[in-house]
């Protein structure tokens, strides 16, 4: 998960805090 929030955070920022929570 930490690998995608760093690799893709402007890829998908909003898809990704869903992803953490």
């Amino acid at each position: 998960r930490f690998a995608i929030r760093e690799g893709g955070r402007t890829v998908g920022a909003g898809v990704v805090s869903k992803i953490i929570e």
